[in-house]
């Protein structure tokens, strides 16, 4: 959670927060996905998360991507922008967000993969058989994904 976030909270309580998020979908040279397990849902998702006030989008993804997974990136393109009533989500804490995600792709990553205190696994998954425990508000990326079948 980002500090302006935290100050958000500490003046609106759980009430809606409208929150800007990049995320990234990583592909693997069988062009499969990478995708975490988040410790408060249980939900797979992509590695994102908020952005910091006057951050960049893409530096937001590459960010959380190393934090997330110790996973560096090269060239990143925009996969889309999503938001609307899809983005609506109540974490488990009691937190109400309503979340504008701008999303990158790119299969220019290196590193090691160690995943940090947010989730508890990693995988890639073929685009046609991501599980069906998908995190809420990542649906409709993942929805646009399987339409595509690729960014």
């Amino acid at each position: 959670m980002t500090e302006y976030v935290k100050t958000m909270r500490k003046l609106i309580g759980h009430k809606p927060l409208l929150l800007c998020g990049a995320s990234i979908i990583v592909f693997n040279e069988l062009n499969q996905v990478l995708m975490l397990k988040r410790n408060d849902n249980g939900c797979w998702c992509f590695p994102g998360g908020a952005v910091d006030l006057g951050e960049d989008t893409a530096e937001t993804a590459r960010r959380e991507l190393l934090e997330e997974t110790g996973l560096s990136v090269g060239e990143v393109s925009l996969f889309g922008v999503f938001s609307g009533q899809e983005l609506h989500y109540v974490y488990p804490n009691g937190d109400e967000v309503y979340i504008v995600d701008v999303v990158y792709s790119s299969n220019n990553v290196y590193g090691e993969i160690s995943v940090d205190n947010e989730s508890r696994e990693y995988r890639y998954f073929d685009i046609d058989d991501i599980p069906a425990e998908i995190s809420p508000p990542v649906m409709p990326v993942v929805n646009e994904l399987k339409r595509r079948g690729r960014a």
